[in-house]
């Protein structure tokens, strides 16, 4: 578990379901981050949660608070491709609640996910970015990714499409 000061990261569990599906909900409805138009319940996104166990190349990191132990965000890993080549590539994402921006919990949690996956067998890690989103590119590069491309309009949500900006880092 990582800790900083008044914020702990752990690997998620059953517990933060709730919490979790409400963040990305705030995501779903609120902005064009991610592409999912609709609202989950937490059986729809049990599944998600179950695909991010504590140990492989797909992994979920918690960030809750120190004392109330709300969730602040999370960061995970998984599949960048169903295709057996891309078993050495993963896609990762964070997402951090909004009255927890700016106090350094995306940082947080990319810390303790690219430890957790520096033992196992990958060679890439990509983040796809709907932009704009200039807090994203920052974190992002200062983790070592690099742009290499984007998908123009690939996403339509909110009545405009978005273009998504690709970024990769070696692992």
């Amino acid at each position: 578990m990582t800790e900083h000061a008044d914020v702990q990261v752990r690997p998620g569990v059953e517990s933060d379901l709730q919490a979790l599906t409400e963040l990305y909900n705030h995501y779903v409805m609120e902005t064009p981050i991610t592409f999912d138009t609709r609202v989950f319940t937490p059986e729809e996104r049990r599944p998600w949660l179950l695909s991010h166990p504590e140990d492989g190349p797909y992994r979920l990191r918690v960030a809750a608070d120190a004392y109330s132990q709300e969730i602040l965000g999370y960061a995970t890993s998984s599949p960048y491709r169903a295709k057996p080549a891309y078993a050495t590539s993963v896609e990762t994402t964070v997402y951090v609640a909004p009255r927890a921006g700016r106090r350094g919990v995306g940082t947080l949690l990319y810390e303790a996910l690219f430890e957790a996956l520096s033992g196992e067998d990958l060679h890439r890690a990509y983040a796809g970015i709907a932009q704009p989103n200039e807090a994203s590119v920052r974190l992002h590069e200062r983790f070592g990714f690099r742009y290499v491309g984007t998908y123009r309009e690939v996403g339509r949500k909110f009545g405009r499409y978005w273009d998504v900006a690709w970024y990769e880092k070696p692992l």
